[in-house]
């Protein structure tokens, strides 16, 4: 059996969500001084390869260490669907449908390609990868509760589209681009509803998403295989760092 890491390393330039703050790691006690080192981690829990738990956007819902290690770790399918995506693509169910065949309770982790403008990749771009990322809408996230998937992953910011995130007021900028190069309104487009369409509805299900995968993924596109993703069981946690790996035998 081969293991396939799916993980960002993280760092002090581990980028934190859109106007959050960035991860700090210092030491506090040293070999000179203490005869052994220490260090203090202070991140958001949306950094890096992350799991993010229920109770993110759902009110009362379940915490990171709520979730079972066999929703977290089981059969599943690695979509390639790069091909098809460029900045601010719409990411259908036909995309994924088209390239790998899904099951009722998989885990499914699709591939746009855009873990290549991540920090730390040769080709980073920090602004395309977080403003200008494909993302699903509502067809997408219905799909994804029909399906009864364990969890989702994508190697990009967030499963959904940045326009349809609270990023379109923190950063008019690339709002007022994307409708001069789509010719799309915004508000017709991504009504104000459909917010965060990607999480309030299969999170409701109790369907979640493991958002920045990335490491070797391109090792095992269109693959079936048994996948899991191993977050810090952080009760009260509505999310959490994790690392995400592909169980290939071949």
């Amino acid at each position: 059996m081969r293991l396939v890491d799916l993980t960002h390393r993280f760092s002090i330039h581990t980028p934190g969500w859109v106007g959050y703050p960035s991860p700090q790691l210092r030491y506090f006690q040293r070999h000179a001084t203490n005869g052994i080192v220490s260090q203090l981690l202070d991140t958001p829990l949306h950094a890096g390869t992350h799991f993010d738990a229920q109770m993110h956007i759902v009110s009362g819902g379940s915490d990171v260490a709520s979730v079972g290690l066999q929703t977290l770790c089981r059969e599943g399918v690695v979509a390639d669907i790069s091909g098809e995506m460029q900045d601010w693509s719409v990411i259908k169910p036909k995309h994924i449908m088209d390239r790998v065949d899904v099951r009722p309770g998989d885990i499914l982790i699709y591939h746009t390609g855009y873990h290549k403008y991540y920090n730390g990749r040769p080709e980073e771009d920090e602004e395309r990868y977080f403003l200008r990322h494909p993302g699903g809408d509502r067809e997408l996230a219905e799909w994804i509760v029909e399906m009864r998937l364990a969890w989702t992953g994508m190697d990009c910011a967030s499963g959904d589209h940045p326009m349809n995130t609270s990023i379109r007021q923190k950063r008019p900028d690339a709002a007022a681009e994307y409708e001069k190069v789509t010719g799309e309104s915004i508000q017709k487009r991504w009504p104000q509803d459909d917010l965060f369409v990607m999480h309030r509805i299969p999170f409701r299900q109790g369907i979640t998403h493991v958002e920045n995968v990335g490491g070797d993924i391109e090792a095992v596109l269109n693959r079936r295989c048994l996948i899991g993703a191993f977050p810090i069981p952080i009760e009260g946690g509505e999310a959490s760092p994790c690392r995400v790996v592909a169980f290939i035998q071949d």
